[in-house]
């Protein structure tokens, strides 16, 4: 059987929005139970490779879906629904 599991990065140098963003996307991540890794990227040279110029930022899989603010948990659920692959789409059906 293979799974992916959906890649969530939050850029920032650690200030304190930075945080906030991380700690509402796992709270997020794990009320809707989303298989989902979640982690932090802080060097500037990764922030900027990935062309965002706001801190913090959200990245899901490669894209860029927030951007110089921390949405509440209500806003952010929404997000990563709407932005995550579902696990029955990349699940094998051949088992």
């Amino acid at each position: 059987m293979h799974t992916m599991i959906n890649k969530i990065e939050i850029l920032g140098a650690g200030c304190d929005k930075c945080n906030r963003l991380y700690e509402v996307t796992k709270e997020a991540v794990r009320l809707t139970n989303t298989d989902a890794e979640v982690t932090k990227v802080s060097a500037m040279s990764e922030i900027i490779a990935h062309g965002v110029m706001t801190t913090p930022a959200m990245i899901i899989n490669g894209e860029t879906i927030v951007t110089g603010r921390v949405p509440n948990l209500d806003e952010m659920k929404k997000l990563i629904a709407d932005a995550v692959v579902p696990l029955s789409n990349v699940r094998d059906s051949s088992a």
